[in-house]
């Protein structure tokens, strides 16, 4: 079995697979994307960090490739469809650098508080400059963090250590499991007026990106500290520059930004501003542990056949796998698209497995469900096996059941959700042998694939509304590949299903929002 080693990797975890029986290890962490490209169809196992760009084309080339190890969580560099089309498992390491990211965010505020990194650099310069930089306090501080998971729960215990009192926004864990953590749930709103330091954990997504803009920061007690070490970009960097310009913000400690290096970033102008080169993982104990990890999983799927840590495949038998991929694939979708139109903190989720699905492991089918409604808020802090976890949590409850007797289709999930704030259905089912099609929300018949820029649109049944909303998009160069349509006669309402070339933006679904027999529009990424 050969092995490529293509990004920086703990030697403890290179010697671990040069140890084992079988194992040729190649580490190159040189290669040019041609290169790679050319190289990779030698290999049956690649490991990576974050620099390695494991594209579609990447991957059309390889031949042996069985399983992708990523040393640490992000997964932005791996087109993991392409993979799972490919049959290929992609493995991550989730929990090898949760305290070290939360514990540098702590230090980042500390020393923004304290203005360690300009006294320092003053002093080495020769100057001694007491009253410059006097500091504050971080005692009984509000601390607000959005993003109760796992490293902001590792944040919020630390700072309590401090003493600081701790908020926390997280639309997507319900209050009660907020509050056991001694954490004070809040709004968004109440937590950037109330808030003296603001920490940011959560993953980047659509709903995400930006968060933190210049609407926001004119609701921010004004004085207000931000910190970033989560990921670029939900921090509007423009719009930060300006408000601690204006004084709004006293001052920001970033680890992460939009573009890495941040070459010609005005942030970095300023001497309010400190910052990191993306050093939140980057702990000898966290490289040490994320490269054992990695090396540990490579090892036993390709020596046992076991998957652990798996984005794309179960914890489960390879023959079973195979059986079970469509449905698998079926179950994740409708669980991602549940969560991007129902609001609120997951709550219950009830799931039916209808004819030949009632026949399957449904264990899997239920977790890749989990796992589908979870990524949208977790990103790829999530996979098939941490899935219970984080779901146990969040204290949602799951029930399942299984009908044999099929009605209109021979296999189907149907997937019913409740949130704090809504309730929603879904179900879909595999044409032919592998391809998911969504069959129903709530009361509407369609038939949808399951993939790319979705749009879901409640409408007025009447004439020329389609017609208005292509043209709309069209008029914003916003082409339609695929359109489905469901109805409910008796109500004299539809739902329009649209696949679009690209993301349709905020400003376009407004003016779709402002038309006259238009009721909801909701924008689905899959």
């Amino acid at each position: 079995m050969k092995i490529l080693v293509s990004d920086n990797l703990s030697e403890s975890g290179i010697e671990k697979l040069e140890k084992v029986p079988g194992f040729e290890v190649e580490v190159n962490t040189k290669l040019t994307a041609e290169e790679f490209r050319l190289v990779i169809k030698e290999f049956d196992a690649l490991v990576i960090r974050s620099a390695t760009k494991v594209t579609a084309e990447v991957l059309q080339n390889a031949h042996n490739l069985k399983v992708i190890g990523r040393a640490g969580i992000g997964l932005d560099n791996v087109d993991i469809e392409a993979a799972s089309k490919c049959g290929i498992v992609v493995m991550n390491t989730p929990e090898g650098n949760v305290i070290t990211t939360a514990e540098h965010a702590i230090a980042m505020m500390l020393a923004l508080t304290r203005n360690i990194p300009q006294a320092s650099s003053s002093i080495k310069n020769g100057a001694w400059e007491k009253k410059r930089f006097k500091g504050k306090e971080v005692f009984n501080k509000v601390l607000g963090i959005i993003g109760v998971g796992r490293i902001g729960r590792i944040v919020a215990e630390r700072a309590q250590g401090l003493k600081m009192q701790v908020i926390g926004y997280d639309p997507y864990i319900n209050p009660e499991v907020v509050d056991s953590l001694g954490i004070r749930g809040v709004s968004f709103d109440e937590l950037l007026a109330s808030a003296d330091y603001i920490t940011v954990h959560t993953p980047m997504t659509p709903e995400t990106r930006d968060l933190l803009n210049s609407d926001a920061f004119r609701k921010v007690k004004p004085g207000v500290f931000i910190i970033n070490c989560a990921r670029g970009g939900i921090v509007n960097e423009q719009d930060l520059y300006e408000a601690i310009k204006q004084g709004v913000v006293a001052g920001a400690a970033l680890d992460v930004f939009v573009k890495e290096p941040p070459t010609g970033n005005p942030l970095l102008t300023l001497d309010q501003v400190i910052a990191t080169p993306h050093l939140g993982a980057s702990t000898a104990e966290a490289q040490e542990n994320v490269s054992i990890a990695v090396a540990d999983q490579i090892s036993d799927f390709l020596t046992r056949g076991t998957i652990r840590n798996a984005v794309n495949a179960p914890n489960i038998d390879g023959a079973v796998l195979s059986k079970l991929r469509p449905y698998l694939v079926l179950a994740e979708k409708l669980g991602c698209v549940l969560t991007q139109i129902t609001k609120g903190a997951i709550q219950k989720v009830s799931i039916e497995f209808v004819g030949d699905a009632a026949s399957l492991e449904t264990q899997p089918l239920t977790f890749s469900i989990l796992k589908g409604m979870l990524t949208p808020i977790l990103g790829d802090m999530v996979n098939f096996v941490n899935v219970p976890i984080h779901a146990k949590e969040r204290n949602i409850r799951v029930t399942t059941s299984v009908r044999s007797e099929a009605e209109d289709y021979t296999n189907l999930i149907s997937i019913h959700l409740k949130t704090s704030q809504a309730e929603n259905l879904v179900a879909g089912t595999i044409l032919g042998k592998k391809d998911p099609r969504m069959v129903l929300i709530n009361d509407f018949r369609l038939e949808a694939a399951l993939e790319g820029h979705l749009l879901l649109i409640h409408n007025i049944d009447t004439p020329g509304t389609i017609g208005a909303i292509g043209t709309c998009l069209g008029r914003h160069n916003i082409n339609i590949s695929l359109m489905n349509v469901g109805q409910v006669l008796e109500r004299g309402q539809n739902i329009i299903f649209l696949r679009t070339e690209k993301p349709v933006p905020a400003n376009v679904i407004e003016e779709l929002l402002a038309m006259e027999n238009v009721d909801i529009v909701q924008a689905i990424e899959l």
